[in-house]
C-alpha cells in the first residue's frame, strides 16, 4: 500500500417541495371512481446516495434552486414520511436503487464507505440493489459491506468493529463465472395483507466499462430484462408471487428537466431504462431506477403494452420518491401505482423565501431537519477524520465548477487537465485528459468547512472532487490514434454507449461538428497553435480508469509506453493547487462548429 492511501484510509417531509407530479399504471379508476378493494403499500425510494454523510455543496447542492440532501436531512425526511404513511397503512418499505457507496466524499471513503452503510442502518432502508460503484474496490469488498468484518488491509479504523449493511444488496445479474449464481441475494419477498410483493435487484449490464476491472474479474453481469422476467417466472410458480417491483441501477433522464415540466407527464423520456421496461413482465408494476442522476416520475410501457411506473430520484439523497401502490385482494396484482419526488430540503428561508448565506452559494443548515441518530453517525466520522480532511492544500481565486459551455467543456475540467500536464512532465507528457464522470464537485471560493480562508481549499474539498483513488498515467499514441479517441466521445461510435467530452489541459485545442457523420466529427486538433502530425508520437495523460478503456474509451488501448505518476489522481489535483491561487479554466479550448 502507498503512503499516500495509507493516509487516506488511516427537510421534514412536511415542508418538502413537489419536485416531479403523480404517474400512474394505466388502468386505473378514474376520478370519482370506487376505491380498489386491496391493499395499500408505500415505499420510499432514493438513489445514487454516493456516501453523502455532508450536504453536497456548489451547482450540485442545490435542486431547483433549494439546498437539499445529506444523509442528515434524508434521514429525517424519511422517518418523517414514513409516520405519515404508516397512518394509511402498516406496509411501508424503504428502498435503493444503487450507489449508495462509492464516488463518495472523504468522510466516508476514507473509511471505505463504512459510514455510509452505517447510516443506512440507522435510517431503517429494508433493501436496495447494487450499483456500478457498489463495484469500484470489488467484488471481495462489496461482500464485506454486505457481511461485517474489518477490511483485510485497513482493519476496523473507528475501533468498534463492522457489523455489515442490516439490509440486503441486490445483485440479480450479477454472477459467479464459475458457479454461474449470483454473487448476492437476488431478491427479497415481503408478505403484504393476504399477498407478496417480490423485490428483485440489479446493476446496469455495463458495469464493467465504468469500473476498474481488476476487481470484477471473477463476474459476469447480464442482461437486465432476462434477468427480472426470469426471477419473476420462479417466484410465481414457486411462492405464488404475483406482483413486482425491479430495483434497477439503470435509468434516463426527461427533456427538458422536470424544474420546467408540467408536473402531470414526463416528457421527451429517453434512456437506457426505457429499453429495459419494455422487455419487462407487466407484472412488474413498479421500477425504481437510478444511475442517471436525474428525477422523474414516468409511465413507460412494458412487453405488454400496458405501463410500468418508473421512478428516479436525484443523488446524494437530495430527492425523496413516495410510491403509492395498491394491489387487488382477489387477484394479488397491481390495481394502481402513483409517486411523487420531492426535495429533502437542507438550508433556512428568509422572511422573503430566499435561502440565508454565508457567502455566494454556501448556505446556512437547518438543525431542525436534521436526524439525531444520523447526527451522532456523521459527527464521529467527521471528528476522525478532521485532521486529514481539514489540511489546506492551495487555493483557488473563485468558484471553479463542473457546468459546461455549450462545447461542452468546463473550468474545473479544464484545471484537472492541467494539473495531470503538470504532475508528469517527467514523463515528457504534452496532453492531458480527463473525462467528465470522475469529477464529482465544484470548488466553491466561499466554502470553509474546516474554518478555512475563503478561498482556501482543504484536502477533503479537493477529494470530494476527485475520489476515486485512480492512478495517473502517461502514454505514447499518435496523432491518428488520438483522433480517435476523441471521436469516441460521441455515442455510438466504435462502441460508446453515451456521449462524453474529455476535458483537455492548456495548449492542446479542437473542433467538434456533430452534424458530421460518427467517426468524421473531430477536427483542427493543434497543440500550442501547431495542427497535430497523424503520423507524430505524442505523449498524453490521463487516469488509468480511461486508459484502461473505462467509460467506454476502449481506442486507447492502442496506446503504448505508460509510465505512471507517483501517488493518484488526488496528489495531482492537490500538487496543481497549492502553486495557486487557482483560477478557473477558461474553457476555451474545445470549440463546437455544428
Amino acid at each position: 500500500m502507498t503512503a499516500s492511501r495509507s493516509r487516506l484510509y488511516a427537510a421534514a417531509a412536511a415542508a418538502a417541495l413537489v419536485l416531479a407530479g403523480t404517474a400512474g399504471l394505466a388502468g386505473a379508476p378514474s376520478a370519482g371512481a370506487a376505491p380498489p378493494q386491496g391493499t395499500t403499500v408505500h415505499l420510499l425510494a432514493f438513489n445514487d446516495f454516493h456516501g453523502a454523510i455532508d450536504a453536497p455543496t456548489g451547482s450540485g447542492g442545490v435542486v431547483n434552486g433549494t439546498p437539499a440532501g445529506g444523509v442528515e436531512y434524508l434521514a429525517h425526511a424519511i422517518k418523517a414520511r414514513r409516520a405519515t404513511d404508516k397512518a394509511q397503512t402498516p406496509h411501508v418499505f424503504t428502498v435503493a436503487a444503487g450507489d449508495l457507496v462509492g464516488a463518495s466524499p472523504l468522510v466516508s471513503a476514507a473509511f471505505h464507505d463504512e459510514p455510509a452503510v452505517e447510516e443506512m442502518n440507522s435510517l431503517g432502508l429494508d433493501v436496495t440493489s447494487v450499483g456500478n460503484h457498489e463495484f469500484d474496490e470489488g467484488v471481495t469488498e462489496l461482500k464485506r459491506l454486505q457481511n461485517g468484518g474489518c477490511h483485510p488491509t485497513d482493519g476496523c479504523q473507528d475501533g468498534d468493529g463492522f457489523a455489515g449493511a442490516s439490509y440486503p444488496m441486490l445483485a440479480a445479474n450479477v454472477v459467479d463465472k464459475t458457479t454461474g449464481q449470483p454473487i448476492l441475494a437476488p431478491y427479497v419477498v415481503k408478505k403484504v395483507g393476504n399477498a407478496k410483493v417480490a423485490f428483485i435487484g440489479e446493476t446496469l449490464k455495463g458495469t464493467p466499462s465504468i469500473v476498474n476491472p481488476a476487481g470484477i474479474t471473477s463476474v459476469n453481469f447480464l442482461d437486465e430484462a432476462e434477468t427480472a422476467n426470469k426471477y419473476a417466472k420462479m417466484l410465481r410458480e414457486q411462492q405464488g408471487v404475483k406482483a413486482f417491483v425491479l430495483l434497477l441501477h439503470e435509468g434516463g433522464q426527461q427533456n427538458p428537466p422536470p424544474s420546467v415540466l408540467d408536473p402531470s407527464g414526463c416528457a421527451n423520456f429517453t434512456g437506457a431504462v426505457t429499453g429495459i421496461v419494455s422487455k419487462l413482465d407487466p407484472a412488474f408494476g413498479v421500477v425504481i431506477s437510478g444511475h442517471t442522476h436525474r428525477s422523474y416520475v414516468c409511465n413507460l410501457p412494458n412487453s405488454s403494452g400496458a405501463n410500468t411506473l418508473v421512478t428516479s430520484g436525484g443523488t446524494n439523497g437530495q430527492v425523496l420518491t413516495d410510491v403509492t401502490f395498491t394491489l387487488d385482494q382477489q387477484s394479488k396484482k397491481f390495481v394502481t401505482a402513483t409517486a411523487v419526488n420531492t426535495i429533502v430540503e437542507n438550508g433556512v428561508r428568509n422572511a422573503d423565501g430566499s435561502w440565508q448565506t454565508t457567502a455566494p452559494g454556501v448556505f446556512v443548515r437547518n438543525p431542525a431537519l436534521v436526524d439525531p441518530d444520523a447526527k451522532v453517525i456523521a459527527d464521529k466520522y467527521r471528528t476522525a477524520v478532521a485532521p486529514l480532511a481539514n489540511q489546506v492544500v492551495g487555493s483557488i481565486t473563485a468558484d471553479i465548477t463542473r457546468s459546461a459551455t455549450p462545447s461542452q467543456e468546463t473550468p474545473l475540467g479544464d484545471v484537472i487537465a492541467d494539473g495531470m500536464l503538470a504532475r508528469t512532465q517527467s514523463a515528457g507528457a504534452q496532453i492531458g485528459l480527463m473525462n467528465p464522470g470522475g469529477i464529482r464537485a465544484d470548488l466553491i471560493f466561499g466554502a470553509s468547512p474546516g474554518g478555512e480562508a475563503p478561498g482556501q481549499v482543504t484536502y477533503g474539498e479537493a477529494f470530494t472532487v476527485q475520489p476515486f483513488n485512480n492512478l495517473v498515467v502517461t502514454v505514447s499514441i499518435t496523432g491518428a490514434q488520438l483522433k480517435e479517441v476523441l471521436e469516441q466521445q460521441f455515442a455510438g461510435y466504435a462502441g460508446q454507449t453515451t456521449t462524453k467530452f474529455l476535458q483537455v489541459s492548456n495548449g492542446f485545442t479542437y473542433s467538434y461538428n456533430t452534424t458530421l457523420p460518427l467517426g468524421s466529427r473531430i477536427s483542427n486538433l493543434a497543440l500550442s497553435g501547431v495542427p497535430i502530425d497523424p503520423a507524430a508520437t505524442y505523449r498524453v495523460s490521463t487516469n488509468d480508469f480511461v486508459a484502461n478503456g473505462g467509460d467506454g474509451f476502449t481506442n486507447f488501448g492502442v496506446s503504448t509506453n505508460r509510465v505512471y505518476a507517483p501517488g493518484f489522481d488526488i496528489d495531482a489535483l492537490t500538487a496543481y493547487l497549492a502553486t495557486g491561487p487557482i483560477a478557473p479554466g477558461p474553457a476555451n479550448r474545445i470549440t463546437k462548429l455544428g
